[in-house]
């Protein structure tokens, strides 16, 4: 969970750096899969009872504003 949470804006931060709106919006869509890898291990974690559900409903909502932000980036340098 940390290598996905750690991987959202790491590839964010790369993609800015690039010369290109195109690479760019390669990163951010990288970037926007790594949310659904955590969403994935979120899930897989309440499942195993290692989150309450209200933790997990809460870190899901704070992940989906995330992933509105990524996406409304990508729609932009589209």
């Amino acid at each position: 969970m940390r290598r996905c949470s750690v991987s959202i804006s790491s590839n964010i931060a790369e993609g800015a750096g690039r010369n290109s709106n195109k690479e760019f919006r390669q990163f951010l869509n990288i970037s926007f899969g790594s949310c659904s890898e955590l969403e994935t291990q979120l899930i897989i974690s309440q499942n195993l009872g290692y989150l309450s559900k209200e933790e997990f409903k809460n870190i899901s909502l704070e992940l989906t504003e995330v992933q509105k932000m990524i996406f409304t980036l990508i729609k932009k340098f589209s």
